[in-house]
């Protein structure tokens, strides 16, 4: 099930974030005609359009007023195992879910989280292959 984005007003954030998150990311690659998963629109908190092997992100600044969305994806064949951990709420961590990965079209998973969250998060990605190409969003639409 993929969750439609409605415009807002984090566009400044998430260009800093996929920035931030790109300098320390030393093995991403971004391929802008087959990204694994697309631009999430100025909702998003976190965008990694693609990686290859295992990773992982950390961040913070969730609103407690809106709903919070995540979504993996991949593609290679084999399967990402995800950890995602919530700094303040860890008893609503989604639990350790796998992703089976196409060869070459990606698959992708959203796990809604709800409302009532904040503060910081962080996400393990394991690949069963280190040729596995993988990407994140994390989302809150106003």
């Amino acid at each position: 099930m993929k969750k439609q984005v409605r415009k807002g007003g984090k566009a400044a954030v998430l260009t800093t974030l996929v920035a931030a998150l790109m300098l320390t990311a030393g093995a991403a690659q971004a391929a802008a005609e087959n990204e694994v998963i697309a631009y999430p629109g100025p909702d998003g908190l976190i965008w990694i359009p693609e990686q290859t092997g295992p990773g992982g992100f950390v961040s913070g600044g969730l609103s407690s007023r809106l709903d919070t969305f995540i979504t993996f994806g991949c593609a290679g064949g084999g399967s990402i195992e995800v950890s995602f951990h919530l700094d303040n709420h860890p008893d609503r961590d989604p639990a350790p879910f796998t992703v089976d990965c196409q060869d070459t079209t990606p698959t992708q998973v959203t796990v809604p989280l709800g409302t009532g969250l904040h503060g910081g998060f962080g996400a393990g990605v394991t690949t069963s292959s280190p040729s596995i190409r993988w990407g994140a969003t994390v989302v809150q639409p106003e």
